[in-house]
């Protein structure tokens, strides 16, 4: 019977579960299809010497499935089947294949190497000219904005980094995830997920072909021996709603292999950075955000860069202590001393030697420190990915929270280690800081982060202010309460000074006391890219329904007619009026219109 089926396999279709998603073998390319609509051509497949052939068979091989629960993210409890089929492309190399209702994941599997250097890649997306696109210009932190386009003839944009430019003088490298829409309300986005020690992430190269962007991983210099495989490639595939609420990033990663993980709590954090640059070395400021945490009941504070600097006679140690003392617990920062070393903040190298870190991390569990903030790392190669595996491992040792800082973009981690609470690669409010371009890209650029970027995995944008860094924002308060909704990070920051918070009306208060910072359900309501969004979110039985503006312009949004509201559910609608407009509708209103670069939140409790 398994014998038949391999030759069903390989005579007819290589198709997902529910028969929506098809992958057909044309030419030596391979061709996903969903409902019959092509969706994304690989033209060229295949890793070292071994390339798949025009008359490349597959055979069916198993049913997967992965059900699990995750600590923080989108959901809390994830399912996803999956049919998988395997090529053999080579004796020693095979290509698996794994078709789920919501995408493709593939992968190349190597045996019998001995001493190998690292083989070529070959596997290359084709992106048509004219095709509708969201795609970052990359840089190794992932801080860029995803400018929609139907052309890659786009020149580099220097900020991003140094430039990686084609002959033709158009940029040539791109991150992940990358948005395509295909046909229209048909989407795919791709990007990469599980990566494991002796491997680097990859990014897309169209530096040969315009239109063929080619999957290259960063450097890794390791000698392969035995067996190896690459991290997935993934493609989500479907509706805008269903490529927002997929979970196949990390339904592709590896189980935990963490025992107790009853120390691992998402949740909301008071943060200095925003507002105060080098504040972290300030004594005074740090109890003033320790003060804005306790009144606001928020577990965290985190204390950024400098910290070992403190003037006035204060030390780190007198800042920790102050905020045990009011029940907060502090996070606090390091320099991964990989990266920006020269110039850059203070502490370094504390966690480069395996003694070195452990030693450090176990000083912060001693000293009631919950997590660490890891910043300035230097691209995507193996020696940064191998790294930051021993960070995650070290720190979960020691009861230490994660968050990546200029940093890759999640791949899958964390479901690996559930103690990865968030990651930037990001362009986020910080921004503010630094020059006056985010001020008037902002509100589109958020309106596109929840299609794209915040997708892959936790999103360390640090939303919600009210006041002005720097550079003024002008979104609404209604869209910077949004924010903190339609933004997914297990450690979720908030931005604004503790004046300005406090400052706010009792129920804004009162909200983000309460808010959660991990979801169990999510539900794209509507939205498209760089225009506007609303998006559902559900925290036991109170379901959070926030929307944002991206456009200049008035503008209505509806379908908020949610099936789980209830006539006797209790409504807390905040919109934008002067500043705020707060109510407590009987029933949420069938649509709603936002100002240019508003925004709503309304909370539902569920009796």
């Amino acid at each position: 019977m398994l014998l038949m089926a391999g030759l069903v396999a390989a005579n007819g279709a290589i198709k997902s579960p529910d028969g929506s998603l098809r992958l057909k073998v044309s030419d030596a390319s391979l061709v996903l299809t969903s409902h019959g609509k092509p969706v994304v051509t690989l033209p060229e497949m295949g890793i070292g010497d071994a390339k798949m052939g025009q008359r490349q068979k597959f055979s069916f091989t198993r049913t997967v499935t992965a059900s699990y629960d995750m600590l923080s993210g989108k959901r809390s409890h994830c399912h996803n089947e999956a049919r998988e089929y395997q090529a053999q492309l080579s004796p020693t190399v095979r290509l698996v294949v794994r078709l789920y209702n919501d995408g493709l994941a593939f992968r190349y599997e190597l045996t019998g190497l001995n001493n190998a250097p690292m083989p070529t890649e070959h596997t290359t997306y084709l992106i048509g000219e004219g095709t509708r696109r969201w795609m970052q210009q990359w840089a190794d932190s992932y801080e860029g904005f995803f400018p929609l386009s139907t052309t890659a003839c786009q020149k580099p944009v220097p900020s991003y980094g140094p430039p990686n430019v084609s002959a033709d003088g158009w940029n040539c490298r791109w991150g992940y995830p990358a948005l395509l829409e295909p046909a229209d309300g048909l989407f795919a986005l791709i990007t990469e997920s599980n990566i494991e020690r002796r491997q680097s992430a990859s990014c897309l190269r169209n530096d040969r072909s315009l239109e063929h962007f080619r999957v290259c991983p960063d450097d890794n210099k390791v000698a392969l021996t035995g067996s190896w495989h690459t991290p997935w490639r993934v493609v989500i595939v479907g509706t805008l709603s269903q490529i927002v609420e997929s979970t196949l990033v990390t339904d592709v990663a590896e189980p935990s292999a963490y025992g107790d993980t009853s120390w691992i709590k998402p949740g909301v954090v008071s943060w200095i950075y925003w507002a105060y640059n080098h504040g972290s070395n300030d004594y005074g400021i740090i109890s003033q955000y320790v003060d804005l945490a306790a009144t606001l009941h928020l577990p965290y504070m985190l204390i950024d860069a400098e910290w070992d600097t403190m003037k006035d006679g204060k030390t780190i140690d007198d800042a920790l202590a102050y905020a045990r003392s009011r029940g907060v617990r502090p996070l606090i920062w390091y320099n991964s001393s990989v990266g920006w070393v020269d110039g850059a903040p203070t502490p370094k190298f504390r966690l480069n030697k395996p003694e070195d870190r452990e030693r450090e991390f176990a000083w912060c569990e001693r000293m009631g420190v919950a997590g660490v903030k890891i910043d300035f790392f230097s691209g995507d190669n193996q020696m940064n990915m191998d790294y930051c595996l021993d960070l995650l491992e070290s720190a979960a040792r020691h009861h230490l929270l994660v968050n990546f800082h200029g940093a890759t973009v999640p791949r899958g981690w964390q479901r690996t280690y559930p103690n990865l609470l968030s990651t930037e690669g990001v362009y986020g409010a910080e921004w503010y800081n630094n020059v006056p371009t985010f001020t008037q890209k902002a509100a589109a650029h958020n309106a596109t982060l929840p299609f794209t970027r915040n997708v892959i995995g936790p999103m360390d944008y640090t939303p919600c202010a009210f006041s002005d860094s720097q550079h003024p924002h002008i979104t609404t308060h209604g869209h910077e309460l949004a924010l903190t909704v339609l933004f997914e990070s297990g450690l979720q920051h908030l931005a604004d000074r503790p004046e300005s918070l406090l400052a706010q009306p009792r129920e804004v208060g009162d909200f983000l006391s309460q808010l959660p910072a991990a979801w169990d359900d999510t539900r794209l309501l509507d939205g498209y890219p760089g225009t506007y969004v609303v998006m559902a979110r559900r925290s036991g039985t109170t379901w959070y329904v926030a929307g944002i503006n991206g456009t200049d312009d008035e503008l209505t949004v509806s379908h908020l007619q949610l099936p789980f509201a209830q006539p006797s559910s209790s409504i807390t609608l905040f919109c934008d009026g002067a500043p705020w407009q707060i109510t407590h509708p009987a029933t949420l209103p069938t649509e709603l219109r936002l100002a240019p670069r508003g925004g709503f939140v309304a909370k539902i409790s569920v009796p």
